[in-house]
């Protein structure tokens, strides 16, 4: 199994700004980069020197948050996506998305469901 990492985990925000700001000032995180993705807002942020997992924030999925807040996905990062689609095909994995998206930057992903409707995503990087 080539599943190494955990990725990075992705929040749901109402603010993309203001989360940036908290998660920076707050916590110390440093931003690593933005990327527009269709009609959402997406930010990437990290511990400065380091290479463990990124937070993904998500603006513009779902502006019903609750109060607690809201994880959207929990994505491990692999070497060979397509290798690792094929190995799961073999299982009873139920898949959220047909075909594997590939960003602006290269990297590519797909997603699929846990076991209680969890999304999970596999991540191919470029980074």
């Amino acid at each position: 199994m080539a599943i190494h990492k955990i990725e990075h985990v992705g929040i749901m925000v109402s603010d993309i700004k203001k989360s940036i700001s908290f998660y920076q000032e707050v916590l110390g995180m440093k931003l690593l980069y933005e990327m527009p993705n269709q009609d959402l807002k997406l930010a990437f942020l990290g511990f400065q020197g380091s290479d463990e997992t990124e937070l993904e924030l998500i603006e513009g999925y779902n502006n019903q948050l609750p109060q607690e807040g809201k994880v959207h996905h929990l994505a491990f990062k692999v070497d060979h996506i397509e290798s690792e689609m094929e190995r799961l095909k073999k299982l009873d994995i139920k898949w959220i998305d047909k075909d594997i998206t590939i960003l602006p930057n290269g990297s590519k992903y797909i997603f699929f469901y846990g076991p209680d409707g969890e999304w999970i995503e596999l991540f191919e990087s470029t980074r």
